[in-house]
This record gives C-alpha cells, structure tokens and sequence, in this order.
C-alpha cells in the first residue's frame, strides 16, 4: 500500500484541524525569520525555529534512549497523533515541522535506523508521494530517534537544493543499467548522486556506494544523510558521506557555541537554528567551518571513488 502526496495533504490538514499544539507550530512558521547566506555559487538559508530545540539538543547517546520512551512506537504516540499506513511504514504528520508540509514515515516495528535493506523503501514512497522529497538521516547524522527506522518527507520546493543541483558539475563514476553514480561539484560540500529510471537499478549502484563507504567501529553503519525525489520519470537520490556527527561549536562555550546539529535539510541548504543568539550571527565562515568538519573531504571522496572504480 502506497500514500500518495493528495492523501498525505489530507493527513496533514485533518491532524491540524484537532492538534493545537501542532497546529501552532506550523502556524509559527508562517512567521519563522529567515536569512540567505552565499556559500560559494550557492544561496543557503538559514532558518530561525525554537521547536526544533527539541531535534536538535536531542540526547542520542545509548543510555539515553534507554531511558526514554520511544515517540514514534505507537502506543507512545500522542492519543490525537493518526496516520496513514503505507505497508511496513506509517506516514505521521510531524509536530515540530521545518517545511510547510512536514511528516515523519516510521517503521511500523521497533527496528534501528539502517538505511542498507530500505533504500528500495524510501524510492518507492518517494514515487508515491511524488510532491514530497524524502529524507534520511543516520544513527548519528541528525535522526532523534535512532532506535527506530523512519524516512521523513517535505514539500518539493524549499530545499536550495534541488535547483541547484541543475547548476553543479557531475563527475560520472558508473552506470547500472538506467541508473548512473556521480560526484556531485559546485555545491556547498562534495555529494554523491543516483539518477534512476528503474529503483532495482539505483538499488544495485547504492549497495556498491554503501560498501565502499567507511564505517567507524562503534557505528553500525556508514555515516549519512540521504535525500530523493521522483520527477519526470526518474528518481534522483543525494548521499552526502559523514565525517562526524556535530561540528566543534556545537559543544564550544561562551561566544564560540552554536547550537547547530547538521542533518539532511541542512545538507539540502536549509540550516536549522533553534536559539535567536545563533540565528543573528551566523555567518558564511561559520557554515563553512561546520560543513568542513562534519562532512567528508574532496580528498577522502575521491578515495571511496576510486573504490568504486
């Protein structure tokens, strides 16, 4: 069973008509203060949203979730909290949205956030839901809810991304089929790309991507985000490898702190800041410095590329 973008609409404006708080929330980002930012050849937002302080202070450490209940099982949803299923997946407004039209898809079972074996998943809702760009972020890329497999979805149409993804320079690295891999140039931090006509075929190219990856000993999986779309016939998905989860102002003190957690929509070129002291000062030096630090290198993507090769 699919959800398409029409039913996914009616999810959200059915739950905003009966959840106050929620529909509060994204009353608020009609009012949300937003900034763009030049970073190279590309025009980034920077967004000011104290709701997500709860995303981004996040504690996902083990001891943590343990001692939490988890907010996507469903007998721990809020009572007025409905959703659309969609096979294995329920599709979930999202309380503290980013986008106009945010939602989260869990996994319908408790199961951790690995992306290997759900990437096929994440295609097919996205062609689906084709008005929406899904999202993934790994275990320690973003996800607040790493003990628990989910997409998120928002409207096409606010990431800086998908234009400007028209304007960069690909570096071809394989086909498979009707599928091709490249490295994607000109954008604020190296990325790779699937361009796909058939899911199997952009499965097959993210499985050799995925194991040419670096996996860290305490990580169960390559660090990533991961961003796709289905438009005129094609999916086109964003892997953006990790260097680290969050950048050194995240845990600096006094005037050098920005509470900055770095995840897909960031990646996208939207950059989420939930405290107004950060939002005023942030700069192109400081988005430049924290991509640095928590993104792999042209140097360490042209290694994995000639794993690849």
């Amino acid at each position: 069973m699919s959800v398409t973008s029409e039913q996914a609409k009616q999810l959200l404006s059915g739950q905003l008509a009966v959840w106050e708080s929620a529909r509060n929330n994204y009353k608020a980002l009609e009012s949300v203060r937003v900034k763009e930012i030049i970073l190279g050849d590309c025009t980034v937002k920077v967004q000011f949203n104290p709701a997500r302080i709860v995303s981004s202070a996040a504690k996902v450490d083990t001891k943590s979730l343990k001692e939490r209940k988890c907010f996507l099982c469903a007998d721990n949803r809020p009572d007025v909290q409905e959703g659309l299923p969609a096979g294995d997946y329920t599709w979930l407004i999202n309380p503290f949205p980013i986008f106009p039209e945010h939602f989260t898809i869990p996994v319908n079972e408790h199961v951790p956030q690995l992306i290997e074996k759900r990437f096929g998943d994440m295609l097919r809702l996205a062609q689906a839901a084709h008005d929406y760009v899904l999202f993934y972020n790994g275990p320690k890329c973003g996800a607040s809810a790493p003990d628990h497999a989910h997409f998120q979805a928002g409207n096409k149409g606010f990431l800086p991304l998908e234009q400007a993804i028209k304007r960069c320079r690909y570096i071809p690295i394989r086909s498979e089929a009707s599928a091709r891999l490249s490295q994607v140039e000109d954008y604020i931090c190296p990325f790779f790309l699937i361009e796909a006509e058939k899911a199997d075929d952009a499965e097959e190219l993210f499985g050799s991507l995925y194991h040419a990856l670096d996996r860290k000993e305490d990580e169960t999986e390559p660090m990533i985000n991961l961003l796709t779309w289905y438009e005129d016939g094609k999916w086109l998905a964003c892997i953006f490898p990790r260097a680290q989860h969050r950048p050194s102002c995240y845990f600096a003190e006094g005037d050098e702190n920005i509470l900055l957690s770095p995840a897909s929509v960031d990646m996208g070129g939207v950059f989420i800041t939930p405290l107004e002291k950060d939002f005023e000062k942030i700069e192109a030096a400081h988005l430049e410095k924290i991509l640095s630090e928590v993104c792999l290198g042209r140097e360490k993507m042209y290694q994995i590329i000639e794993k690849l090769k």
